[in-house]
């Protein structure tokens, strides 16, 4: 049975230009959801590990530092793209309409830097109200991703609150990558700075990519590309 596969990655950090370049060497689709508020101008924020009495927020002390504007084009050719918010903004810690306003915001500077329409977008930390959800519909989003778990993610009947299957690091990845064959598809999602820059993650999630591309099954797809089949069923 043929199995559509699906990623995507959140936050536009400057490891996003090593996985990239890893996912170009595999020919594999992948969705990256974007802050462009939360990017610099023209230098690239590289990443670095802080002290562990840093009082802001880090991944096990690694921050992932920040893509540039004016290397987005260059980092991202190919892939698809999606709004993160503006400034990663949070359904339910922002009213309805500032939260609307920064998913739709960050979209509209994507589409007009890459002259392409991109109809997707991935909730900041997973936050999801009805308001938000109705306003993104309206607007035309086709999709808004959770961090939510499912086996099947057919089972969606709103992709306005749209499940993945797991993160790319999921202990249980290759399982459920199996579980999920017999769905028809499988969408997986992560962060790249949590890899840091560990060679043994980097490898591991390496190996992942070759078993995908050793499966005869196996079609990669767009994360919006399973949002109008569920949609348009």
């Amino acid at each position: 049975m043929k199995v559509k596969v699906a990623q995507c990655w959140d936050d536009g950090v400057a490891t996003d230009a090593k996985l990239t370049g890893l996912l170009r060497k595999y020919n594999a689709k992948a969705t990256f959801n974007l802050c462009p508020g939360a990017m610099p101008e023209y230098e690239r924020v590289q990443p670095y590990y802080v002290p562990a009495d840093y009082k802001l927020w880090s991944y096990k002390g690694f921050i992932g530092g920040h893509i540039a504007i004016a290397e987005i084009r260059d980092v991202y050719a190919g892939f698809e793209l999606a709004s993160h918010c503006w400034f990663h903004e949070v359904a339910g810690q922002e009213t309805d309409e500032d939260f609307m306003i920064a998913a739709y915001d960050a979209r509209k500077f994507l589409e007009d830097t890459f002259q392409r329409e991109f109809r997707g977008l991935a909730y900041p930390c997973g936050g999801v109200t009805p308001g938000a959800k109705q306003m993104l519909r309206d607007a035309g989003f086709a999709y808004g991703r959770t961090v939510n778990n499912v086996e099947n993610i057919y089972s969606c009947t709103d992709t306005m609150e749209f499940n993945p299957n797991c993160k790319f690091n999921d202990p249980q990845f290759t399982e459920k990558f199996k579980q999920a064959k017999s769905t028809g598809a499988f969408y997986f999602w992560g962060h790249s700075y949590e890899m840091m820059d560990k060679d043994e993650l980097w490898n591991d999630f390496e190996e992942k990519l070759i078993m995908l591309n050793s499966d005869p099954d196996v079609e990669w797809v767009n994360v919006v590309d399973l949002a109008d089949e569920i949609n348009n069923k």
